[in-house]
């Protein structure tokens, strides 16, 4: 695994990929438009830090010797692109809130993590940092993070507000750092009085774009949100700014700095997409099929619509011999959990499962990822932003990623068009009978 950027190492980590060597990446620096918001344009040049040889955090965290370490320790080199741009303000004296578009695999979560360290004093036994994730999975996966990053501080604790971690009532938490779902988390606030939300230094609410989508998920945030004190730091990431995310997030962080892609940015360019005509569900399995039958596919994960689809396609990969895992929202969190980790482990290749898998979940291995019926809305219309999270599951860390998607009605062919115009990224028709085509797409 070759990476040049600390934050993307950090993420490598999630995933348990070891091994790292060294390879140039380009940066990119801040550029405010007129509106205040922050583009990005690419340079590869040296800071005159790297030229001395001094890690760029070196100036930013001169009073953290101990987390300094676990950046030296864990051969973090130079910043990702989100970090280049947001670290400056979340490290900043005093506290800055800020408003980030990001997607995950850029280096996102090591950046929020970088800034919950940074606040802490360990000393003191009681919640200091407050980090929302919308689903269990997410939560479990930033606590790594965690938890590596701050290795050289034994003292530092973190608990998790997920659903099943039962507590005693009138207990207190006594962990610096608390990670959670919001509902759990808001009953920790409030109704248990688990943790004391006016002692917080810095609130973390991540993939916002998931959390409105999530049935009182943003009624929660907001409440928790509003239970913090004036001078607590407030950071939000999303990987899209639809409308309804913006002003969620207005709520949720006053007086912010904002980082915003391009709209043309938010589709990895590591991802090559490809579409395949069919006539039917059959058709769809037997292009499915072909595929494996000519290229060389590390794992994969295929996206349904429904959990009754994703349950056939299961059985039917099953049946041809492939090592199957299925996942869908119906199933508890602890087995939800346990499946990811066994895909993760590689001891399944193929990964079939709903949108509940769409978001977040780190596996470097994953080379294709399939959609096996494109995302729509409760309305029919082209769920952009859960395609956009569905790809996003390859081309990882700056690995080339190949998606796949099965169109088989006029229908679909319509949405995957408007999918096209919406990212302005054109996606190349594949002919899965021809075994050659197949073959060039994977070199």
């Amino acid at each position: 695994m070759a990476t040049d950027s600390w934050a993307l190492a950090v993420d490598e980590q999630e995933a348990a990929v070891k091994s790292m060597t060294n390879l140039q990446i380009k940066e990119e620096k801040v550029k405010a438009d007129t509106n205040g918001i922050i583009k990005t344009s690419t340079t590869a040049e040296k800071t005159d830090e790297e030229e001395k040889g001094i890690h760029p955090l070196s100036s930013w965290l001169p009073r953290k010797p101990q987390l300094l370490q676990g950046v030296y320790a864990m051969g973090f080199n130079r910043p990702s692109k989100i970090q280049e741009n947001a670290l400056p303000m979340m490290l900043a004296e005093p506290p800055q809130n800020l408003i980030a578009q990001s997607q995950s695999g850029t280096g996102k979560t090591a950046a929020f993590v970088l800034a919950m360290l940074s606040r802490v004093e360990p000393s003191d036994r009681y919640p200091q940092c407050l980090c929302l994730s919308p689903t269990y999975e997410l939560a479990l996966q930033t606590g790594k993070v965690i938890e590596q990053m701050g290795k050289f501080y034994p003292e530092l604790k973190l608990a998790y507000a997920v659903r099943g971690n039962k507590l005693e009532r009138g207990q207190k938490i006594s962990e610096q750092i608390v990670i959670g779902t919001p509902g759990t988390v808001l009953d920790w606030c409030s109704k248990l009085k688990f943790i004391d939300p006016k002692k917080i230094k810095v609130f973390v609410l991540d993939e916002a774009d998931v959390m409105i989508a999530t049935q009182g998920h943003q009624d929660q945030s907001i409440r928790i949100q509003r239970m913090l004190p004036r001078n607590c730091q407030m950071l939000l990431f999303s990987a899209t700014f639809e409308d309804s995310v913006w002003k969620f997030a207005q709520k949720v962080v006053p007086d912010p700095n904002v980082i915003k892609l391009k709209r043309e940015e938010e589709t990895l360019d590591t991802i090559k997409q490809y579409y395949v005509l069919c006539s039917s569900r059959d058709e769809k399995f037997q292009a499915l099929c072909n595929l494996y039958g000519a290229i060389t596919i590390a794992q994969a994960m295929i996206f349904c619509h429904t959990r009754k689809t994703a349950s056939w396609l299961a059985a039917e990969l099953s049946k041809e011999g492939h090592q199957v895992a299925l996942l869908s929202g119906e199933m508890m969190v602890e087995q939800r959990a346990a499946v990811i980790e066994r895909f993760r482990e590689g001891k399944e290749k193929v990964l079939v499962t709903t949108n509940v898998c769409a978001r977040g979940i780190d596996v470097e291995q994953v080379s294709v990822v399939i959609n096996f019926d494109l995302p729509v809305d409760k309305d029919g219309n082209p769920d952009n932003e859960t395609y956009l999270h569905r790809i996003g599951r390859t081309g990882r860390f700056g690995k080339r990623g190949l998606a796949v998607n099965m169109v088989d009605s006029k229908h679909s062919m319509n949405i995957l068009n408007r999918i096209q115009e919406h990212f302005n990224k054109k996606i190349e028709r594949l002919d899965t009978d021809d075994l050659d085509e197949i073959e060039k797409i994977a070199n």
